[in-house]
């Protein structure tokens, strides 16, 4: 079974300031940071260094090279990632204060070229029973999600950034897997308790397996045989920037493997704790064997 991450792909400009730029003012940086990232790379590298097979799709601009080299330093394939040389690679502009506070500009770029057409060439080279895996930084997301169910894949959905137009869309009755935090989970559904996030999601999609992160207070999951819970493993925070990322590919990988249900929440939570003890984002995601021999 092969993962097929259609996702984004950013670069990230950190700019560390004593505050965030007022209108019509101009400041001084302390220092400036360029980091890969975008949702789509960060869980393709997750996905990979959990030991699943994950293919990347996708669109990098003119000066996104170096966001191919790092998905394939990490083993994943990136035979479908095109390059458009006349637009600018999807990237945040990040001003970050000495309290720790931000303020991010974000430009889509070569994110937003996807097309159908390209949605189609990819799924051609795919089978029944393979993942795809989304998230709402690209275009063609409702697309993507009918032609793979059409196809007889799973389809994943992580839907960050939310929107009400991905809130209500008709093709959320396509999703397999919905793995999403608290208030994406409260947006779709209405509800704010878990058991309610999930209960309502699986009355509405009873074939649907959900994958609810509640931030302190571990993961839980629920389809209509299964529920599960796992709490954080307790560390020091230093970056939580990739976590749920992390998070994301381990418990697909975990699925993928046909893990049961418990040892892939273990797994993926375990991951994710040593992620926000690291800075950074995709640098951050650790190895398997990392994972498999912490102790937290």
């Amino acid at each position: 079974m092969k993962i097929l991450d259609m996702g984004s792909l950013n670069l990230d400009f950190v700019y560390h300031v004593d505050h965030v730029a007022a209108p019509g003012e101009t400041l001084p940086s302390s220092s400036v940071e360029e980091h890969l990232g975008g949702k789509g790379l960060n869980q393709s590298i997750a996905c990979a260094k959990a030991g699943a097979c994950v293919y990347h799709a996708g669109k990098i601009g003119s000066d996104g090279m170096a966001l191919k080299e790092a998905l394939e330093e990490n083993g994943v394939n990136t035979q479908f990632i095109d390059q458009v040389n006349d637009t600018k690679n999807g990237h945040a502009i990040i001003q970050v204060d000495k309290n720790g506070q931000n303020s991010i500009l974000l430009f889509a770029g070569s994110n937003y070229r996807i097309t159908e057409a390209d949605v189609d060439r990819t799924l051609a080279e795919f089978e029944a029973g393979d993942i795809l895996l989304l998230q709402n930084e690209t275009t063609c997301v409702q697309y993507a999600i009918k032609a793979a169910h059409d196809k007889g894949m799973q389809v994943v959905l992580n839907p960050s950034p939310m929107s009400a137009e991905l809130a209500s869309m008709d093709e959320m009755k396509y999703v397999d897997w919905f793995i999403l935090n608290e208030v994406e989970g409260n947006q779709i559904s209405g509800e704010t308790e878990p058991e309610k996030i999930c209960d309502s999601i699986l009355t509405k999609y009873p074939n649907a397996h959900v994958m609810l992160t509640l931030g302190g207070n571990g993961c839980m999951f629920k389809d209509k045989n299964i529920v599960a819970r796992h709490p954080i493993f307790k560390v020091k925070v230093v970056d939580t920037t990739a976590a749920g990322d992390t998070f994301t590919g381990y418990f697909l990988a975990g699925v993928v493997k046909g893990l049961p249900m418990e040892k892939t929440l273990e797994l993926a939570s375990k991951a994710s704790a040593i992620a926000v003890g690291r800075p950074g984002a995709s640098p951050s995601i650790p190895s398997l064997e990392e994972v498999e021999s912490a102790q937290l």
